[in-house]
């Protein structure tokens, strides 16, 4: 991992206790099956896919929320210099696969919603990638898997949710 020289000013120790910080996040049980919807079963094909989502009632709107607004706060501590890019981009993957199934719709719905910075966080980490193409590329591919597996009835249903202190129904982290 090469540091800019903005980047090497960072306290690259508390930079990895943030990044452990936010791992142990993603592990919490709600967030967890939020993520797994977002992965597995949401399919947007269009914007109004996406804002119908987003803003409308109902059970999707809150497991979009919650991983939008995760992986978009987590790149603004990139975007703040609380953690180096390289390092954030080198430690995770998902947001590129956020921006991967959102991106194509981004300038629609901002321009739709009038909120012209919705997930820039998230889009200015990627681009702070040396390759940001090819790894949302890599991401989009997989979530047309995804999207086949489920229009083929092959997707499991939601992320069952764990049991409270039962080891058995805790996914492996």
């Amino acid at each position: 991992m090469q540091l800019t020289k903005e980047e090497s000013t960072i306290d690259v120790s508390q930079a990895a206790i943030a990044l452990l910080k936010l791992y142990e996040l993603r592990t919490e049980p709600t967030l967890r099956q939020a993520r797994a919807w977002f992965a597995y079963e949401f399919h947007p094909e269009t914007a109004a896919d996406v804002l119908r989502t987003w803003l409308g009632p109902g059970h999707s709107s809150a497991p979009y929320r919650m991983v939008t607004s995760y992986w978009d706060m987590a790149a603004s501590l990139v975007t703040q210099g609380a953690i180096p890019a390289a390092m954030f981009n080198e430690a995770n993957t998902e947001h590129f696969a956020v921006y991967a199934k959102l991106g194509p719709f981004l300038e629609e719905v901002r321009a739709t919603t009038k909120y012209a910075d919705y997930l820039t966080n998230i889009e200015r980490v990627i681009g702070m990638h040396p390759q940001p193409e090819e790894r949302i590329a890599i991401f989009a591919r997989y979530l047309e898997r995804q999207r086949g597996l489920a229009a083929a009835n092959k997707q499991r249903p939601n992320y069952p949710a764990p049991i409270a202190d039962d080891p058995v129904s805790r996914p492996a982290i």
